[in-house]
């Protein structure tokens, strides 16, 4: 791995790695920190597609010559891995375990879709921010970001809840304090914490799998 890496980046909050529509020779595997992937219309409107933690890759649309469809920018402070779009054929050609890792990562991003897009078409607003909640503590564990305390320090703000679920940013709003006052979920500016997770799971029919422990590219 160390004779295809091409070294490292530091990104500051707010900072973009990857352009929507640009064109990348670099491949990425997160390290530290927490991404936003979204892609916007030509208004302005955006859509917050999904958040990435460590160990997910980043840019594979780039590694298939593709531009990429979407815009990946720093949630808070990252460190990510880059590799040259080039070696990636070799790279996976000559580490099989690698190859399926990749396509482990590809399988489980897609799953997470899934969960989203279910929430954007059928659940209502309480249901989509407790889906939200549950999932990403379940990543934060995951990816050793947050204990069993279920608590994530996470710095999302309500607008960008509102572009991640489709909603207003004053039924964003109304949504937060009526699920702090139901024990659901307590959405602070800078703190995520579901009290009782296996009430909120169950709540928004969150599929809580326990999952292997994921692969670190």
């Amino acid at each position: 791995m160390q004779a295809f890496k091409g070294g490292e980046v530091r990104l500051d909050r707010g900072d973009v790695l990857i352009d929507e529509g640009g064109e990348h020779d670099r491949l990425y595997t997160l390290l530290e920190g927490v991404l936003i992937r979204s892609r916007s219309l030509e208004d302005g409107r955006r859509q917050i597609v999904n958040f990435m933690f460590p160990g997910d890759l980043i840019g594979l649309q780039g590694a298939f010559d593709e531009p990429s469809s979407h815009t990946i920018e720093a949630l808070i402070d990252a460190r990510v891995c880059r590799f040259n779009r080039g070696d990636f054929a070799n790279l996976v050609s000559s580490l099989p375990s690698l190859a399926y890792d990749i396509t482990w990562l590809a399988a489980k991003e897609e799953t997470a879709l899934e969960g989203h897009i279910v929430s954007l078409g059928q659940r209502n607003a309480r249901e989509r921010v407790t889906y939200l909640a549950v999932w990403l503590i379940a990543r934060a564990q995951s990816t050793c970001l947050a204990d069993d305390s279920n608590v994530v320090a996470l710095p999302i703000t309500q607008s960008q809840i509102a572009d991640m679920l489709g909603l207003s940013l004053v039924h964003t709003n109304r949504t937060l304090r009526q699920l702090e006052r139901e024990g659901l979920v307590q959405w602070k500016s800078r703190e995520i914490c579901v009290p009782d997770l296996t009430k909120a799971a169950d709540y928004a029919q969150f599929d809580w799998d326990s999952e292997r422990c994921r692969p670190f590219i």
